[in-house]
């Protein structure tokens, strides 16, 4: 493949070129790949870009228990679908025990954290509402122990976090936002009961690696060991278990794909009309592989706004407007002036101008502004705001 139809492949493989319109936020997320949440407006954005599916109904299908931001691969936070949801939490329990050793270097042994797990799961069970962790450290009290300055230096201020962290890793808990909605961080609890992972751990692994591949739709061993956080001997059994073939059919350094994703990219053709999208910095056309540079056009590739060229960043500085899996601009909002600050490499076309204004108006009205992640802000982005307005200048 030529870079075009490559980038035109990942396109294709996260569902960006039309081919999910209508479907649900579970099968978009199944599909494409779980969205990273971060507090951020990044989940809204995946399912709309690709689906059509406005914020009232990503909630409600929240609501509904249909997908859920739960922590999974890396220990990260991600939103998945319902099917994922025992298999896919499994895979995160290694973060949430790597926590608890950090306690007992602080001379708090299992056992302490086990009964404080106890206590915590036996109020949210007794209550009829979510609690949020003050209410849940008052009501729990002298249970819970502050680990001092040491404690603050390794980020544990207190027991409570870890406690949580465990019953949420295992399913016995889960956590809810406030006011509902996925682009915050402010978390009540409320007891669960999802019942444990068919698959064990390897099985698990396994899966991870078919989806990741199928997502991607290939990639080296070292984005998928990235991703995964699996050690290189967990990759290579993830990697026989679901058959997957080293191919330079897509890269010619070769990818690790699926043998019926090898099939389908000898006979892809690029498509021959314009089909933009704006995306989140963190969408998972690029953040799957951190490879947001291969996106870019070999004659793009010296520009910039501020120090850092497009063709060097790990992860874009701003939001991208994308054609086919090209990057041809990138933008912000500005909620103060409710409109888009947007900036494209060439003179914008009607396709890219028409999208724009959509994204603009799907912002204004659905969500009130667009965030990366949750400390984000319009003042703490506006010198990108006056950058990007400059640069279309």
């Amino acid at each position: 493949m030529d870079n075009a139809t490559r980038r035109a492949w990942s396109w294709h493989k996260q569902g960006l070129d039309g081919s999910l319109a209508g479907s649900s936020a579970a099968d978009v997320l199944g599909k494409t790949g779980w969205a990273r949440s971060i507090g951020g407006a990044n989940p809204y954005l995946t399912l709309f870009s690709r689906a059509g599916i406005r914020r009232e109904q990503a909630d409600a299908d929240m609501a509904a228990l249909r997908i859920h931001e739960l922590p999974t691969a890396r220990g990260c936070t991600y939103v998945l679908g319902a099917d994922d949801f025992a298999w896919g939490l499994s895979l995160g329990q290694g973060a949430a025990e790597a926590t608890a050793k950090v306690l007992d270097k602080l001379g708090v042994d299992r056992q302490e954290l086990k009964d404080l797990e106890e206590r915590v799961l036996e109020l949210l069970q007794d209550s009829t509402l979510p609690l949020d962790p003050k209410v849940l450290k008052d009501k729990l009290g002298s249970a819970v122990r502050s680990l001092g300055e040491e404690g603050k230096k390794k980020g544990a201020s207190t027991t409570l976090p870890t406690a949580l962290g465990l019953l949420q890793a295992d399913g016995r808990i889960r956590r809810v936002p406030l006011n509902g909605r996925l682009d915050v961080q402010r978390y009540a609890y409320t007891a669960w009961g999802l019942p444990a992972p068919e698959e064990s751990p390897e099985q698990a692994r396994a899966k991870l690696m078919e989806n990741y591949l199928r997502w991607t739709g290939g990639a080296t061993l070292k984005q998928t060991q990235w991703f995964t956080a699996f050690t290189v001997a967990q990759t290579k059994a993830a990697l026989a278990a679901v058959n997957a073939v080293e191919s330079t059919v897509v890269d010619p350094d070769g990818l690790w794909m699926l043998p019926e994703d090898v099939e389908a990219a000898a006979t892809f053709t690029a498509p021959q009309e314009e089909q933009i999208q704006l995306l989140a910095g963190s969408d998972s056309l690029f953040l799957l592989r951190r490879n947001s540079a291969d996106h870019v056009a070999e004659e793009d590739r010296g520009l910039a706004i501020g120090k850092e060229k497009l063709a060097l960043t790990a992860d874009l500085p701003d939001h991208p407007i994308v054609d086919r899996g090209r990057i041809i601009g990138l933008w912000q909002y500005d909620p103060g002036q409710e409109r888009l600050a947007h900036w494209t490499f060439e003179p914008p076309t009607l396709a890219v101008n028409d999208k724009v204004e959509e994204i603009e108006s799907w912002v204004r009205e659905d969500l009130g502004d667009f965030r990366s992640f949750s400390l984000d802000s319009a003042s703490s982005r506006q010198k990108r705001i006056d950058a990007l307005n400059a640069a279309a200048r």
